[in-house]
Formats: structure tokens, sequence, C-alpha cells
């Protein structure tokens, strides 16, 4: 799920690289020393599961993980996904470079919103902890099909059938990711519950 250089207009590249500096910044403060290696694990991660993807006219459809991520990672989500993203459009072209800011919106928000939500709700008991996982894993997927749409429409009328055909084409991605988080969480919270102890503390 890249937007290609090109797609947006340059107003809206602007404004979104200008947000997207100061979310990255704000994550950067956020992020505390010992969570570095945590950061770089997750963060490559997101690198990998990005790199099979399905071209979709000016987008793709492959594997997101922005709702594992926010789990993982809490506030310092937004700057993994922002670094992963820059590496993936430097090193293979995927996205673009004047399109980052639109591209880090699309996946830093979901992962923010996901990783505040699964502090708040998350619980003490493993079911409640692994279905908030699996909530969670499916949230930042819809809501990056949400947001890239969005980003479409707003580009014009010719990307509305596309908007329209990439949020079907995720539905499985949904569904997918859902399960991979939960999966995730479930294996954790047996043998590492500290990771799961995320960077939002007012919500938990």
């Amino acid at each position: 799920m890249h937007i290609s250089d090109g797609v947006l207009p340059t107003s809206m590249a602007v404004g979104s690289y200008a947000v997207s500096l100061a979310l990255t910044a704000w994550s950067v403060r956020k992020t505390r020393g010992d969570d570095l290696p945590k950061v770089a694990v997750v963060t490559s991660s997101f690198f990998v599961a990005s790199l099979i993807h399905v071209p979709l006219g000016p987008t793709s459809v492959h594997l997101l993980i922005p709702g594992l991520v926010g789990i993982l990672l809490g506030s310092s989500a937004f700057v993994s996904v922002a670094l992963g993203l820059l590496l993936q459009s430097l090193l293979f072209q995927f996205g673009g470079i004047t399109a980052w800011g639109a591209n880090s919106l699309m996946m830093g928000l979901p992962a923010l919103t996901a990783g505040w939500l699964f502090a708040l709700i998350k619980g003490k008991t493993l079911f409640r902890t692994v279905l908030a996982g699996a909530i969670c894993g499916g949230l930042g997927v819809m809501l990056a099909g949400t947001v890239l749409a969005v980003l479409l429409i707003s580009s014009g009328e010719d990307f509305l059938g596309v908007a329209k055909i990439a949020l079907v084409a995720h539905l499985p991605v949904i569904a997918i990711e859902a399960a991979i988080s939960a999966f995730t969480v479930s294996f954790l919270y047996k043998v590492k519950p500290e990771l799961l102890r995320t960077a939002f503390p007012a919500a938990t």
C-alpha cells in the first residue's frame, strides 16, 4: 500500500511532508534509549513485510502490519514506520520520495491509533490481550486503507475507482493481519510479556 510519486497534488504532498516530519520528531522524542533495539527489530520486520507486493494502479497490496508495529512500539511506532518507508523508497522505489509524507501518514497514524487502543483494552488475561491484539492488528490495516482512499479521492475523481478497489482488495489483508497479530501477541504474552508494555502509560 504505497502511493507513487506524482499522484498527489503538490500542496498535499508538501503538507503531508510537514505533518509527517513533525510526528516523526515527536516520536523520536518519545523513544527511550533502551527501546532502540526493539524499534530496530520491529522496523526491520515492517520493512520486510512490505517487500512482496502486488501492484494496483498507483498503489499496491501487501502485508502492512501497522497494527502490530503500534502494539509493540506505542508512541515510537511513527518513527519506525517513517524510517521503514524511507528505506523502501530509496532502496526499492516502493512509493516515492515526494510521496513519503503521505505514505508515512497512511501507515503511521493507524500504527499510533492501534498502539493506543491496545494499551487501553488489552487487560491482564491472555484471552483479552490476544483479542485486543487481533482487533488492533485488523484495525491498523482498515485505517490505513481508509487513509489511502481519502488521499486518492482528494487527488481527483480519476482515482475514485482505484480507491474503491484498494479498499476491497485489502479486506483479506485485514483478516490475515488480525490473525498474525493475535499469534504474535499470544507468543510474546507467554515468553516475554514486557514487550507488550507500550509507551502509552496514560492508557494502561
